[in-house]
């Protein structure tokens, strides 16, 4: 064989291997396909034969509402069309579920007391105060309730003390210590990468970008954080102090001296009533239900409770709630998550443009996030306004900087004692990485430009004077308009909000002395006072935007990275999003002042 024979015989074996791995991978790749699928629709025809086959929940004469609080709470959960208990699991709890069952069950003759199970209650303050305060309006029906945990930690101990008796696992602890404001600085980590940030901001107390150019706290930071988490305190401190006859100067002296990591000082300190396990605890509560030590109780959980409560009748008078929770964005996005513009303003414009709704409640949970979007979301709200439409803010755990900008406009805000709210100002954060590029990687950048200014904000170089100066007039025009949104809204003078603003936080006990809110109460207060002022009688509540089905939910979730990386950083997630939340930054910020865990 010549030379050229075998170097074609060479390249066609070639060629034949090259298709033989193509078409290989490509035969994989479909069959995987049909695998995976085949599973998902299995999955789906056995979940919807589970649905099928699922009768409608009854609840039994002498039954006892299970809170099971160890776990999230959401501001809604969604529906689930089936109820995870049966098998091990728990749904995600929404707090608007939670109120509606304790609230039903007052007036259910066959609930006949809750059983609180609240170890570590996963919810920020304002959130508990509505569950606490829900507890004790359903005390008022002369029904029980009972709290057992192994161990508790303080927001579960907050919503314990609203029980007749609380009773603790004898080898157990309550970890009542106050609460403490955690921030992660990382100007240390910056500068050792050479990364130059460059920081424009109008509020001594705009802190949000501290950690970038600082390794602790600014005088004016720790003043507000001081004044915030002695309010806080307060807040809970009070409630617990009413409710186990404990005075005020002896639970701080409990909480400095840790008297409650023993379960037998927890007992003699009187934080709970009696030290017991689990079977006893319920042994107790079968005596209070009169049934036989062998019989079972009776429990229903909230997802399966809920499910029991009928719709209310449908009336033509409504009242609209718009909820609006998270950081506020640009543009669109997933507003299950956070408050994107466009859809937020398309899902309010459908409520207020309906003919049925005569009064819309806006629930606010919200850190704040884009001052345009803020600004936008404010003309709506304007718009609805002008349309006849009464506006009451119901501020639930967070409605600052953005989170007020689009609350201040309506007729009437409430917001809970331990709301935090205010935090007036803006800023804006412009990072460098050129030095940190070149000292790391040897890697240099050039650019060739048609005007002076055309390379502006791309993270390649730092701002000169004159481009400085130019987005510093932008933050003082933002703030200047901030300003008098709010003194318009609040009927105040702008050199007031100026004097309460500077981007300083608020708890809702504080901000209602300075004007900032209205009354403090409740979700339902909103409601009662949106039909007051709309002066309705009888109405039905509709509620924006619609919730993701569980089907939507688990489809768009399915490559949710966050979600994973939430699990496994578990309690070190916060550092995350307060990078994350920086980095997604885009143009004029009025955001809370810091990222925090509050312990």
């Amino acid at each position: 064989m010549t030379n050229d024979n075998q170097s074609q015989v060479k390249t066609e074996s070639r060629s034949r291997k090259f298709w033989r791995i193509v078409l290989g991978s490509m035969v994989g790749f479909v069959l995987a396909t049909i695998i995976i699928s085949v599973f998902y629709i299995l999955l789906t025809l056995g979940i919807i034969a589970s649905i099928g086959s699922k009768d409608s929940t009854t609840v039994e004469s002498n039954s006892v509402l299970k809170l099971n609080l160890n776990q999230p709470i959401a501001e809604r959960a969604m529906d689930m069309p089936f109820d995870l208990s049966d098998y091990g699991y728990s749904n995600q709890l929404g707090l608007n579920d939670i109120l509606a069952a304790i609230k039903h069950a007052a007036g259910d003759n066959k609930i006949k007391g809750i059983y609180l199970n609240a170890s570590n209650a996963a919810a920020s303050p304002a959130s508990l105060k509505e569950i606490h305060d829900a507890l004790v309006e359903f005390k008022k029906s002369g029904k029980f309730i009972y709290a057992y945990s192994d161990s508790y930690q303080q927001n579960g101990y907050y919503l314990a003390t609203v029980a007749d008796s609380i009773l603790l696992n004898p080898t157990g602890s309550v970890d009542l210590r106050g609460y403490a404001f955690q921030i992660m600085f990382y100007k240390g980590l910056l500068d050792k990468f050479n990364v130059d940030v460059q920081v424009i901001r109008h509020g001594q107390f705009k802190s949000a970008v501290e950690p970038y150019m600082l390794d602790k706290m600014s005088e004016a930071n720790r003043t507000q954080m001081n004044v915030l988490g002695e309010t806080l305190w307060a807040t809970i401190s009070s409630d617990i102090s009413a409710a186990r006859k404990i005075p005020l100067d002896t639970l701080n002296r409990i909480v400095n001296e840790m008297a409650g990591y023993l379960a037998p000082t927890a007992l003699s300190s009187r934080l709970v009533d009696r030290l017991a396990y689990a079977s006893e605890a319920e042994a107790s509560l079968r005596k209070k239900l009169n049934i036989s030590e062998n019989e079972d109780i009776h429990f229903i959980t909230v997802s399966k409770y809920k499910s029991s409560i009928s719709s209310p009748k449908e009336l033509n008078d409504r009242i609209a709630v718009v909820y609006a929770v998270g950081s506020i964005y640009d543009g669109k996005g997933d507003n299950s998550k956070d408050i994107y513009s466009d859809n937020f303003i398309k899902t309010f414009r459908k409520a207020y443009k309906s003919n049925k709704v005569k009064a819309i409640v806006l629930r606010v949970n919200s850190p704040g996030g884009s001052a345009l979007a803020s600004e936008n979301i404010w003309r709506e709200i304007e718009a609805a306004k002008k349309a006849g439409k009464v506006i009451v803010t119901s501020m639930g755990d967070y409605a600052a900087s953005g989170g007020y900008y689009i609350s201040c406009n309506s007729d009437y805000i409430i917001a809970q004692p331990n709301t935090i709210t205010g935090s007036i100002g803006v800023f804006g954060m412009i990072p460098s990485f050129q030095n940190a590029l070149k000292s790391n990687l040897g890697i240099t950048i050039d650019v060739a430009k048609t005007h002076d200014h055309s390379d502006i904000g791309t993270g390649m170089r730092t701002l000169n004077q004159a481009e400085l100066d130019v987005i510093q007039q932008s933050i003082e025009s933002t703030y200047g308009i901030f300003m008098q949104r709010v003194a318009n809204g609040r009927k105040m003078t702008v050199e007031q909000v100026d004097s309460i603003g500077q981007g300083r936080v608020w708890a809702g006990a504080d901000a209602i002395k300075i004007g900032l809110v209205d009354e403090l109460g409740s979700f339902d207060d909103a409601i009662n006072k949106a039909a007051e002022l709309a002066n309705l009688t009888k109405y039905s509540i509709e509620y924006y935007p619609k919730q993701q089905s569980f089907f939507e939910t688990l489809f768009n979730n399915m490559n949710d990275t966050e979600s994973r990386m939430a699990s496994r950083l578990g309690h070190l997630y916060f550092t995350y999003q307060g990078l994350e939340t920086i980095l997604r930054a885009e143009g004029v910020q009025a955001r809370l002042p810091f990222e925090i865990e509050i312990q």
